[in-house]
């Protein structure tokens, strides 16, 4: 008998498979200085938090929707969806080559208090979970076990490249706090750098 013992193909190979896949295809493109890696951070769990259920493309648009509380990012463009079945369009959201992930929201989201007012909540505990750990590296979804198949692949391969950015730095063994100051990047010459 020749069964598949697993026919969702999200079994242990599979999801190395897919790891493999993303570490190969990561580009660091350069360093990054603590407030830019805590920014990238913030917008790509956000939208890795949001529901999906589908492997993303770097380099494709994906739009973000909220209904009932919930967001959801999908293949499908705000003008291939009626409001009462997709929910409020959120955004553009884009899959970079490093893996972290951008979010252009729209001109009705931006304007929306009450979503600006749960984003500012949102990233304020953010901050200070950021805040409290000991290290920048502790702080990168590594394993979230609260996450789906692709999204729980995807915050892997995040913290990856943050933490090849982070090294190439040498930021990634401090706290947020003292990775901020570090002066690996900031620039030697005395000027502002306007």
């Amino acid at each position: 008998m020749n069964r598949k013992p697993n026919p969702q193909g999200k079994g242990v190979s599979p999801l190395l498979a897919v790891i493999a896949q993303q570490d190969r295809g990561l580009t660091v493109s350069e360093p990054k200085d603590a407030a830019r890696i805590a920014s990238e951070l913030f917008t790509s769990v956000f939208i890795l938090e949001s529901d999906f259920d589908f492997q993303p493309t770097i380099g494709r648009p994906h739009w973000l929707y909220r209904k009932q509380g919930r967001f959801r990012l999908r293949l499908t463009p705000p003008d291939g969806w009626h409001p009462a079945i997709a929910g409020d369009y959120i955004g553009e959201c884009w899959l970079h080559g490093d893996l972290s992930w951008t979010l252009q929201l729209d001109t009705n989201a931006a304007s929306n208090a009450a979503l600006q007012a749960s984003l500012r909540e949102r990233q304020h505990r953010f901050e200070q979970e950021l805040a409290g750990a000991e290290t920048l590296r502790s702080a990168l979804p590594h394993h979230r076990e609260d996450l789906g198949f692709y999204r729980r692949v995807y915050a892997y391969a995040l913290s990856r490249s943050l933490e090849l950015s982070m090294r190439s730095t040498g930021i990634d063994g401090l706290c947020y706090d003292k990775a901020r100051t570090h002066p690996a990047l900031h620039n030697d010459s005395g000027s502002t750098g306007t």
